[in-house]
Parts: C-alpha cells; structure tokens; sequence
C-alpha cells in the first residue's frame, strides 16, 4: 500500500500539477492569439447600463438562466453538483491550512453541521449529480449526441465522487485532518512524506485509489471539454461588449 500511495498521492501529484498548470497555459495562450471574430454575438435583450450587463454577465456565468429554461431538471442537477462541488472544495481546504476563527464563529455543533454540509450531503448531492448525467447520456435522445470523452470524463468524475464518498462514509474519522494537513504540506514544501499514522490505517488504499482519479481527471482537464468552466465568464464577457 505504501508504494501504491507514492505512487498516486505524492509523484502522481507532482506530475498532475505539471500537466495540469501546463497544459492550462497552452489553452490561455491559443485563447489570447486566437483572431478575433468580426461577428458579434451579443446578449438579447441586452441591458441599457453598465451594471446591468454585468449582472447579466455574472448570471449568464454562474447561473446559466437559459439552460434552465430549455431543461429544467438538468439545470437542478447540474446546480445541485456545481454548488456541492464547491463545497467540498472549501472542506478540503481545511487540508491546507486549519481555520482558527471557524469553531469560534460556529461552536461545535456549527462545525458539526460543517463538516457534514461541505462532506457528506456535498459527496451525496455530487455522486447524484455524475449518476444523472450517466443516465442522460447512456439512455434517451442525448445516447446518440454523446462521444467517448463524455463517458471518460463521467468515468473520471464518478471515480473521485465515489471514492472520496467511500472515505468520508467507511472511514471518516479514522484519521484526523491534521493527517491529511501534514501530508498535503509536505507536497508544498517539496519535502513529501506519507505520515505514519495514514500509512497504519485502513483508508490507505482509498484515498490513493480517490488521488488517482484525481491526478487523471486534473491531467484530462485542460485538453477537455471541461475547460469551459475557465473559458465561460471571458466568453461572456465578450458577449456583453
């Protein structure tokens, strides 16, 4: 297990963040020497000030207002995850850095509710989130709109999804965060050691198993369709010009 976890949490990491960071400077490159299109697809009906085709920018970003009207219950799933996803990004922060001034604010049973809002139901609501997209894209008229990269990236999402709900569900608790802080520090400074206590658990195997959907899906990103989350708000942007 400790090979299988140098292998997918600490090398696997180092390499996924040179692909990753890399290969996001080659899309931002093609985007910003891409020609520019004389057509202009504008906003419609597009807001008389400033202020409002900014609101209308930032709505049309993170809100996706057209989505919902054309299909309204993939809209609910897709902000369901989306919501769930950040989330769990600000949980896992906590394996950065510890936040003193939270159990201030929220007391214990704040950071109860914490943990279980930004872990559990976030880890739920996201596993919901990639079994619907499954089922839209393996039954019903998008079967035959879908490629392989969409089932890839579904494959890839579902594996960090489920893993990461396999560790939070089976063995939460087992190991502290400051576990997990330790080991995630000495990836930052360069220094990397997997601590012993992580190694003397039984949640070994998940969490590398979890770091190597990870590093493939974070590998993927940049040359996916997925990108589009960092493309979305510049497009926008160009669109309320």
């Amino acid at each position: 297990m400790e090979t299988y976890l140098w292998i997918t949490s600490v090398w696997g990491i180092y390499l996924t963040a040179i692909v990753f960071f890399g290969g996001m400077a080659w899309r931002i490159y093609q985007w910003a020497t891409t020609p520019k299109s004389p057509v202009r697809l504008g906003m419609f009906p597009k807001p008389k000030s400033g202020a409002g085709r900014f609101g209308k920018l930032l709505a049309d970003t993170f809100i996706a207002p057209q989505s919902a009207k054309i299909e309204p219950t993939m809209w609910i799933f897709a902000m369901a995850f989306h919501v769930a996803a950040l989330g769990a990004f600000v949980g896992h922060l906590r394996l950065i850095h510890e936040f003193p001034f939270l159990p201030e604010w929220l007391g214990e049973a704040g950071m109860n509710t914490f943990a279980a809002w930004s872990g559990s139901i976030a880890g739920i609501l996201m596993l919901v989130g990639v079994l619907f997209w499954i089922v839209r894209r393996t039954f019903g008229p998008y079967k035959s709109l879908s490629v392989p990269e969409d089932y890839l990236l579904l494959f890839l999402l579902l594996g960090v999804v489920a893993m990461g709900d396999h560790m939070r569900f089976v063995y939460g608790g087992v190991v502290h965060a400051a576990t997990y802080r330790e080991w995630f520090l000495s990836l930052m400074t360069f220094k990397p050691e997997i601590p012993a206590e992580l190694l003397a658990s039984n949640v070994g195997v998940s969490l590398g198993t979890h770091m190597l959907f990870t590093d493939l899906l974070l590998m993927y990103f940049p040359f996916s369709k997925l990108v589009h989350a960092i493309g979305a708000f510049s497009s926008n942007l160009v669109r309320s010009e």
